[in-house]
Order: C-alpha cells, then sequence, then structure tokens
C-alpha cells in the first residue's frame, strides 16, 4: 500500500490537507454545540433535532444542485473554494448566539457552504485516480478529515481547561478557517472528460442507473437511523461526562477512524465496497443497541466511542468510491449530489425523530430505533445484484 499512496497525486493530498484543517476548526466547535444549547442557551434534545435537521437538510438540497451545476458548466474549483470560506466564516459566529433559533442559522449558514462544495470536492476526487484506488484515494481524504477532528477537540479541551469560555473557544475557530481558504485557492481546476455533443446532464431520479438507485434506498433507510452525532455527545454528558471530558472523548472516536479510513478504505478496493459497508452498518446497530438499550457505566464508552471510530472508517470511504463506480465520469458531480441529497435531507426526519423519542420516552427508543434502520438498509443492499 506504500507505493500506492505515493502514487497518488498533488490533488488527494492537498484535498486531504484542506479537510484535516476543516473539520479541525469544526470540530473545536461541533462536540461543545450541544453542550452550549443545552447548558447555556436552556433548550432540550428536540431544538437539538431541529437544528441538525435544519441545517443538514438544507446542505443536502445544496450538494445536488451544486453537483448538477458543476457537472454542465465543467467547473469544480468555485465551489470548493466559496463553500469552504462560507463555512469557515459563520461556523465561529456561533458563538454569539443568544438563542437556540441564533445556533440554528449559523449552522444554517455553516452547512450551506458545506452543501456547495461536497459533491465537486468528491467529483475532483474521483477524477484525480484510477479506478482501482478510487477506495485508497477517499480512505485519505477521509483519514486526514478524521484526523482534524482529533486535532479539534484536543484544542477545544486545552482552551476549555485553561478557563476560555465557550463562547471564545468557537472564535477561535476563525484561525484554521483562514487557512483553509488560502489552500483553495492552490487547487487546480481538473481535466474533464469531453463532452457529449447536444447531450446535457440529467439529473432526475429516473435517469441514475438502476443499480445506484437501489444504493441509494439502502443509503435511505441506513440514514433515516443515523441521526446526528451530537445526541452521542449528549448521551455521553447524560451519563455523567463534562465538557472537556466529551471533546476528548469525540478526540478518541476521530482518531480511530482517521487512522483505520484509508486501510479499510483500500480493503474494498480488494474485497468489494458492499461487504465493507455491510460489515459497517452491522456493526453500527450494535453500538446503538449498547450505548442507548443496554445499561452501562461511563466507563464503556472509552471503549464504544473508539469503536464507533472503526465502524466510521469502515463505511465512509467504501461509500463514496462505491459511488464512483456506479455511475460514468461525466456524471460523477450529479450522482454525488443525489448521494448527499439522500442522506443530507434524511437526517431532518431521522435527528428530529430521534430527539422526539428521547425527550418524550427515552434514549432506548431513540437508539433503538436507529439500530433497526441499520438492520433494515444491510438487507435491502445485500439483496441487491453482486456487481459491486
Amino acid at each position: 500500500m506504500r507505493r500506492a499512496l505515493a502514487s497518488l497525486p498533488r490533488t488527494v493530498w492537498l484535498l486531504g490537507a484542506i479537510s484535516l484543517l476543516n473539520d479541525a476548526a469544526s470540530d473545536m466547535i461541533y462536540p461543545l454545540v450541544p453542550l452550549y444549547v443545552a447548558s447555556v442557551l436552556m433548550a432540550g434534545p428536540k431544538a437539538i433535532g431541529i437544528i441538525e435537521g435544519v441545517a443538514e437538510a438544507t446542505s443536502a438540497l445544496l450538494k445536488l444542485f451544486a453537483g448538477v451545476l458543476a457537472d454542465r458548466i465543467r467547473r469544480i474549483k468555485p465551489f470548493v473554494v466559496i463553500g469552504y470560506g462560507l463555512a469557515g466564516i459563520a461556523r465561529p459566529l456561533i458563538g454569539i448566539a443568544t438563542s437556540w433559533l441564533g445556533v440554528l442559522f449559523f449552522r444554517f449558514v455553516d452547512r450551506i457552504g458545506k452543501g456547495l462544495r461536497s459533491a465537486p470536492r468528491d467529483a475532483m476526487l474521483a477524477s484525480s485516480v484510477a479506478p482501482e484506488h478510487r477506495g485508497l484515494a477517499y480512505g485519505v481524504h477521509r483519514g486526514m478529515d478524521n484526523a482534524g477532528a482529533v486535532v479539534g477537540p484536543l484544542v477545544a479541551a486545552a482552551l476549555l481547561a485553561s478557563g476560555m469560555s465557550l463562547q471564545h473557544v468557537f472564535l477561535c475557530a476563525f484561525v484554521p478557517a483562514v487557512f483553509v481558504l488560502l489552500m483553495t485557492l492552490r487547487l487546480k481546476e481538473p481535466a474533464h472528460p469531453p463532452a457529449a455533443p447536444h447531450k446535457r446532464i440529467d439529473w432526475r431520479w429516473t435517469a441514475l442507473p438502476s443499480r445506484y438507485r437501489r444504493y441509494l434506498v439502502a443509503l435511505g433507510l441506513f440514514t433515516l437511523g443515523n441521526a446526528s452525532n451530537m445526541f452521542l455527545l449528549l448521551r455521553a454528558n447524560d451519563l455523567g461526562l463534562g465538557a472537556s471530558q466529551v471533546t476528548l472523548l469525540w478526540a478518541s472516536f476521530s482518531a480511530v477512524a482517521a487512522f483505520a479510513s484509508t486501510p479499510f478504505s483500500a480493503l474494498s478496493d480488494r474485497i468489494g465496497r458492499k461487504r465493507l459497508i455491510l460489515a459497517g452498518w452491522a456493526g453500527y446497530a450494535l453500538l446503538y443497541v449498547l450505548l442507548g438499550v443496554v445499561p452501562i457505566s461511563p466507563a464503556w464508552l472509552w471503549v464504544l466511542f473508539p469503536a464507533y471510530g472503526l465502524v466510521t472508517a469502515m463505511i465512509e470511504g467504501s461509500e463514496r468510491a462505491l459511488v464512483a463506480d456506479m455511475v460514468p465520469a461525466e456524471a460523477a458531480g450529479t450522482a454525488f449530489g443525489w448521494y448527499y441529497l439522500v442522506t443530507g435531507l434524511l437526517l431532518l426526519p431521522a435527528s428530529a425523530i430521534f430527539g422526539t423519542l428521547w425527550e418524550n420516552d427515552s434514549p432506548m427508543w431513540a437508539f433503538g430505533l436507529s439500530a433497526a434502520f441499520a438492520v433494515a438498509a444491510g438487507l435491502v443492499l445485500v439483496t441487491g445484484r453482486k456487481d459491486a
């Protein structure tokens, strides 16, 4: 694998470095948002579900739009630059919010940036490597992204330990955001396949390959049980962990995901994407049962969160590589747009249902339903054609 890593082009490493710094900025804030909403703004799980659901649904709609538009105008870099820049400005301003509606607004703007950049960026990655190395490329990108999610919480924990307030920690995220914007300007527009004469990109659901539509159905079912990770952090806080411990717990998850993403995604190049995705979804269901259905002591969280990092590493790169495998290169942006539309738009009901079940019934019902959706998604995927 070392030789394959060394052969990866500059674009893969630069996009990985951008994601590392961007996620460091994001994850200085992300683990603290549910604590800020609950302890400072005095709002509950239902408000967190609405914030995350609305923000991610907005992002999902924009991802399809951005992916289709990038394919049609045959330009990718502007979407990446604007997307990272907009998120970098909006994200730290959560610290000036005086109500959960203010948090919702800044998360909304942050997710607009994510919506503009995600599908074009993944299409850029797909165009940068040969098909037999796609798993490796997406694994490297996800690994560096998750490495940033280790750095961010550690920096936040150190700042909190020094006596800095939550609001000031949020504002410090401006620093890495500036470097992210400068690095995106160094990206080069990739070479695009020759355009077919008089042929427009058809973004409609019916125009997608049938096997890709089935894959999206399975992803949709999994997403309905894959509510915002903020609920995992809220669960840790509910079991007795404080703000600094929660940030370190999130860092442990991200560290495992960062180290495991590249080897697991490269493994999908050899054994097939679906096998690895199925194993990851099964692991997800088991972990959600252990985290929310079975009574556990807080000490178990330091085992289960790193295990969740392994599950995430199995899923993230493989899911994206399978998207690129199933569609022609000239429609990659559109395909990734649909991928993000399905996985993002359904996060609204997923997070709203999860938060409502938690608040009105108990965490057990919320985590149990999520596990059931993961099992159902696996059944749909395993009964599909064995061509990936």
